[in-house]
């Protein structure tokens, strides 16, 4: 007794599982990328000013915490040596933008000794951080 040949079905791959993993990984990625920031200073309370603005990330920060001690990118660094540093980023031809990141109980004077040292340097812009209220 001879049995019918079955009808060859052609092979096919089904790819509706690969979509769901690719989706599932991009929203991942995604969702993680959200949760990155960039700091550029040390954590200190910036004061509020209602018309500061956005600017991008900048070359060089300057941080002073509550207590009064000057940080060059994160390093400690002593106020006469400052001009040095930055004269040391700044670029032939090119600008280099200095952000002051000053907590709100730091003395008026030291901060404005800090932006004269900065404003004696040739290329070098100046920027101080806020925070929106």
């Amino acid at each position: 007794m001879r049995l019918q040949d079955e009808p060859d079905i052609p092979s096919q791959i089904n790819i509706v599982p690969m979509i769901d993993v690719i989706f599932a990984i991009l929203t991942f990625f995604i969702m993680s990328t959200l949760f990155l920031t960039r700091s550029e200073g040390l954590p200190v309370n910036l004061p509020k000013a209602a018309s500061g603005q956005t600017d991008r990330p900048a070359q060089v920060t300057v941080t002073i915490n509550k207590t009064g001690q000057i940080f060059f990118n994160k390093k400690p660094i002593v106020l006469e040596q400052l001009e040095n540093e930055v004269r040391q980023q700044v670029q032939p031809q090119q600008q280099v933008m200095v952000v002051i990141n000053a907590d709100e109980g730091v003395n008026h004077g030291q901060v404005v000794g800090v932006m004269d040292k900065v404003r004696q340097i040739e290329g070098a812009k100046l920027a101080i951080a806020t925070q929106k209220p």
